[in-house]
């Protein structure tokens, strides 16, 4: 310390008089005198008008005040600590002399602040005792080097301090001093790692900003190793709620990219953690993360140039950019991505199956970054990569598939078709989950289009087995239309090489699908696939493929069952395919027929007569739409429907006879039979028809009434006499059917058989059969149901022309007998009537 100048020792001498009987007061027991005390020395020294020299303060200090004002650090009272902190704090402004104070001042502080209980219950004094140490640490810097212990010590107890502003004090004196003595400091710094990482979580996001930075000059400036303690814990800090904390993590992780010592030694770490950052929801955060991570790079290229001079000189520069990016990460950036992959992939895919939510969106959204920046030297990692692609697409969150579809239309765009098919494919054709159709969905929609085409027979090759496209399982078809659509959607034109295998997939799908909604969309996929070719319409399309669909199927058609995929594949594709089926006949009809046969699994019967009838409704629209189903009529009613209309005992077998009878009148409304092939056939079909009105089905009866009343339609008056004969009977039993509907249905088909006698009908001889007809009809004009009545008067009064005579003679007959003389009154009207007209 310079020696004082002659007026400087005056003022000294003064000063120290009047603070002399003050100093004196600071032994006392009494606390109002020590603290006026206190307050008068402030007054005599520090406040003094006018003021005195920063020298004459210094020897004041030194000689006088020093250690009555560090003693004063452990009064009893609060108020005389306080002050006398104060004091030391601000003669610290003015002593140069660190050689007199810092023996004395640093182990007060450790006496106060680094006890393993805490010593100084007043927070606010504690935090004025860490403002201290900053000071001094700024006025002295390298001085201080000698008690890097003992400050140590400190910091380790205020770094978890219960106040939170004591925290962030000592964060900053701990960043201070690794900055100012970083050759002491390296020494001790290990010790302060577990404090600054509690502190790390606390519930003030300020504190966990600051000490996250602490961390990063501890680290920066001490020893290195606790880096691997330290990285985990930043990590959870990346899910922070508070952007600041976010921040702190970034801008460290990035200082330590750019800067720390061992750096090398820590890429495959540090880079995720800066990486993540990239997706940040706060667009500042992920602008700055995405600069530091350029500026790692451009460091990397720089400290590497020599040995990547090559990729440098050759760098090509007219780089295609993945959909969506706007600029390619630097040389130094890929190459650095490129030589840690792969120790960064194992950690990254088993974040990607971790149980918190949370660390799997993060893994999900570092996942594509990362193949991002490696490009294409993704390929080397595919065997690893796409099994954890799998796992990740079977996510309960919405946001992790999502993010790893991302990943994986990147891994299509840079890994090259002849690659990624030699590992998917395989897996799709064993276990074709929908996990697995996921990914290779995606990364068919990021596939570069003319690469892609080289490949697309392998992939629909893979697509098209019955183990892929057969599946019922609806999230396994949802993947397998998104693949047929990424297909179209990357290939464009160049999928009519493989407009079969497409086609077959979608009928497929159309087919196995019960949900509605999905069906349209499989439609709108279909008329995709045509318009790629120019079609205007989807029939074009079925004029291309389903012949070629169709002998497919056919290969095990004789062994189907009512739950063979390929009948329900069979259905669809004549069910939609329209007026292309009517080409087809030759490949249907031998499939129909095998498989109608009354030996096959009624089930399978019963959904063919369905599919059938469909057909029959419509069939100008679809059988005979190219007028060539005629010859296939009367095979038709032959060999499938007669067959089945066979009794059997069971509900199953009633069924089937009532779909086969059903199908029969579809076949009668279409007009299909003529009149010669319903002669033809009558001395089977008719026989047939009469037992089937006998049936237990009451649906059975009503429609083979109405298929008898076709059937004497469209005959009339071309069938004989003796074939009309054999019907009355069966058809008059019906009238006393248990189900009105039925009898109505009877007297329809009464009307229209009474029309079919010729006018050559030889009354005569046939007199027998004309009784028996006008008896049986005239009980039942005595129905107690009045509807049934008019029904049977209107039949009776159509018969009345064959005969009217008999007719008459019959109902004066039993006319007294009926419990109602209007009905006959009417009738013998109607005959009188007839009578005059002739």
């Amino acid at each position: 310390m310079a020696a004082p100048v002659e007026g400087d020792s005056r003022d000294a001498a003064e000063i120290r008089q009047r603070i002399a009987r003050y100093i004196n007061c600071l032994e006392e027991k009494n606390r109002t005198a020590k603290r006026r005390a206190l307050e008068n020395i402030r007054k005599e020294t520090l406040d003094r008008e006018p003021a005195v020299t920063s020298e004459v303060l210094q020897v004041v200090f030194s000689e006088d005040l020093q250690k009555p004002l560090l003693k004063c650090f452990s009064d009893p009272m609060d108020k005389c600590r306080e002050l006398s902190i104060q004091l030391v704090s601000e003669y610290l402004d003015v002593v140069n002399d660190h050689n007199d104070l810092l023996p004395y001042l640093i182990p007060c502080m450790v006496q106060r602040l680094g006890q393993k209980e805490i010593i100084e219950s007043a927070e606010e004094l504690r935090l004025n005792l860490i403002e201290m140490a900053v000071k001094l640490i700024g006025k002295w810097g390298k001085h201080v080097g000698p008690y890097v212990n003992d400050l140590i010590i400190v910091l380790q107890r205020s770094l978890v301090d219960p106040f939170a502003d004591v925290r962030k004090e000592s964060c900053k004196c701990t960043c201070n001093l690794a900055r100012v003595i970083p050759e002491h400091f390296h020494l001790q710094s290990e010790s302060l790692i577990n404090p600054l990482l509690q502190s790390s979580s606390h519930q003030h996001s300020k504190v966990r900003a600051q000490c996250i930075y602490t961390i990063g000059d501890v680290l920066q400036f001490g020893n290195p190793k606790p880096m691997e303690k330290v990285i985990s814990h930043l990590a959870q800090r990346l899910f922070d709620d508070s952007p600041t904390v976010r921040r702190a993590v970034t801008e460290v992780v990035g200082s330590w990219l750019l800067d720390f010592i061992d750096r090398y030694s820590y890429h495959h770490k540090l880079i995720p953690l800066l990486l993540t950052s990239h997706t940040d929801e706060i667009p500042e955060l992920a602008d700055q993360a995405k600069k530091l991570w350029d500026e790692v790079g451009q460091k990397y290229l720089k400290e590497n140039e020599e040995e990547l001079k090559d990729q440098i000189n050759f760098e090509v520069q007219e780089f295609v950019l993945p959909p969506g990016q706007v600029k390619r990460p630097n040389l130094g950036c890929r190459t650095l991505i490129f030589r840690n992959f792969s120790k960064i992939l194992p950690g990254l895919l088993n974040d990607l199956t971790d149980w918190t939510v949370s660390n799997r969106k993060m893994a999900s959204r570092l996942l594509g970054i990362l193949v991002l920046n490696a490009e294409d030297h993704t390929t080397q990692h595919l065997g690893k990569l796409l099994p954890g692609l799998y796992r990740a697409c079977g996510d309960d969150e919405e946001e992790v598939v999502k993010q790893v579809l991302e990943a994986a239309k990147l891994v299509g765009f840079f890994v090259g078709p002849e690659v990624y098919c030699k590992f998917i494919l395989p897996t799709v054709s064993s276990s074709p989950s929908p996990e697995v159709l996921m990914t290779l969905s995606a990364i068919l929609e990021g596939s570069k289009g003319d690469e892609l085409q080289k490949h697309l027979v392998e992939v629909c090759d893979a697509l098209i087995l019955p183990e892929v496209c057969f599946s019922d399982h609806v999230p396994s078809q949802v993947q397998l239309l998104k693949c047929t659509e990424a297909i179209m959607s990357c290939c464009g034109e160049d999928c009519q090489q493989v407009s079969y295998q497409l086609f077959f997939i979608l009928i497929s799908l159309l087919a196995l699908t019960k949900e509605e909604s999905f069906k349209l969309k499989i439609k709108e996929a279909l008329h995709h696939l045509g318009k790629l070719q120019g079609m205007d319409n989807t029939d074009a399309l079925f004029e291309a493929h389903a012949k070629e669909m169709l002998d497919s199927l056919k290969g095990n058609y004789q062994e189907w069952g009512s739950f063979s995929v390929q009948r329900v594949i069979f259905d669809t594709l004549l069910l939609e395919a329209g007026h292309v089926t009517g080409g087809l006949l030759d490949d249907i009809i031998p499939v129909l027929s095998t498989n109608l046969h009354p030996d096959k699994d009624p089930e399978l019967r019963l959904k063919l007569f369905s599919l059938l009838s469909h057909l029959v409704v419509n069939a100008k629209g679809t059988l005979d739409s190219q007028s060539k189903f005629g010859p296939f009529v009367v095979t038709v009613v032959h060999d499938m429907i007669l067959p089945n209309c066979v009794w059997h005992g069971g509900r199953t077998a009633a069924a089937i006879r009532s779909s086969a009878v059903s199908c029969l009148w579809a076949l009668l409304q279409s007009k299909m039979l003529s009149v010669d092939e319903l002669l033809g056939m009558m001395s089977v079909l008719l026989p047939q028809i009469n037992n089937l009105l006998e049936d237990d089905s009451r649906t059975t009866r009503l429609v083979s009434c109405r298929v008898l009343q076709h059937i004497l339609t469209i005959c009339g008056t071309s069938l004989h006499p003796d074939c009309l004969h054999t019907m009355y009977m069966d058809l008059l039993k019906r009238l006393d059917d248990s189900s009105d509907e039925v009898r109505l249905a009877v007297a329809k088909t009464f009307v229209t058989y009474f029309s079919c006698f010729p006018k050559e009908y030889d009354i005569g001889l046939y007199r027998a059969h004309l009784e028996a007809l006008y008896r049986g009809l005239l009980v039942h004009m005595d129905d107690p149901d009045s509807t049934i009545q008019q029904a049977v008067l209107d039949v009776l009064k159509q018969a009345a022309v064959i005969h009217p005579p008999l007719l008459e003679q019959e109902v004066e007959a039993v006319k007294l007998k009926h419990r109602s003389l209007i009905f006959c009154d009417e009738l013998l009207h109607h005959i009188k009537t007839l009578e005059i007209s002739k």
